[in-house]
């Protein structure tokens, strides 16, 4: 029985708070018996969570009171037991490092596009206006050795820091079509489609990253499952677990 939500969530949004807010919502998220991991950082906040379903839900409704999260949305899959072990909330540079201080995602979203497009422009081939469509795999290569979308760009970089390199490195490979810049929930390829666009090239991010086509898509034109970092290790395009967690 799959009793234990699981969430994923980012938003980029100022926080100039960050010293005070990290105790309120270590507090919180204990009081409601939460474990995980949130992230806070002048640009923004990215949130694991998992625990009871009331409880999670209702955290997160909190959370959006304040006017900076009201646009917050969450990815839920589910679980037999809890894939954290602990409750950490911790302040960092950039809640995705990518060591590249004009990428600003605060001040301009790359344009997206929705898992349901997407999945359209994969079966036809191309995408509405006829050009061909690279999908550009921006996650580190242990991840993407689990599963990626079929014919995937894959730079094999090691770290995010290291796509702008190989960024530059393959830009003329990429000129002249449509890139779909994609990663586990969203984060990473939102900075890499503002970085390629001031690149010159026509990048858009897949909305919701692979965990937002797997819940409105499935599997069709993926192959494998999906990293993620925790217990669970990686989900299958149904979201379900791949991985037996230990009791």
């Amino acid at each position: 029985m799959t009793t234990v939500l699981n969430i994923s969530a980012y938003l980029f949004t100022q926080i100039t708070d960050r010293e005070q807010l990290r105790p309120e919502l270590r507090a919180r998220a204990d009081a409601a018996g939460l474990k995980g991991t949130i992230l806070l950082a002048e640009e923004g906040i990215n949130v694991f969570l998992a625990g009871d379903a009331d409880a999670v839900r209702e955290f997160v409704d909190e959370l959006r009171e304040d006017p900076r999260f009201a646009a917050l949305t969450t990815k839920e899959s589910w679980s037999e037991s809890q894939p954290f072990r602990k409750m950490l909330v911790k302040l960092k540079r950039e809640i995705i490092r990518m060591d590249h201080p004009t990428i600003r995602p605060i001040e301009e979203r790359a344009p997206a596009v929705a898992p349901r497009t997407l999945k359209r422009w994969l079966d036809q081939g191309h995408d509405d206006e006829g050009r061909e469509v690279v999908m550009l795999d921006t996650r580190n290569a242990f991840e993407v050795d689990y599963g990626t979308f079929e014919g995937a760009v894959d730079w094999r970089i090691e770290r995010f820091t290291h796509f702008p390199e190989a960024a530059s490195t393959n830009r003329e490979a990429l000129e002249g079509k449509t890139v779909v810049s994609f990663c586990t929930g969203g984060i990473r390829c939102e900075k890499a489609a503002i970085y390629l666009r001031d690149e010159g090239i026509d990048a858009l991010q897949l909305d919701g990253g692979i965990l937002g086509y797997f819940e409105h898509v499935g599997r069709d034109h993926y192959d494998g499952d999906c990293f993620v970092f925790d217990e669970r290790e990686a989900l299958a395009p149904d979201l379900t677990p791949r991985a037996t967690i230990a009791s």
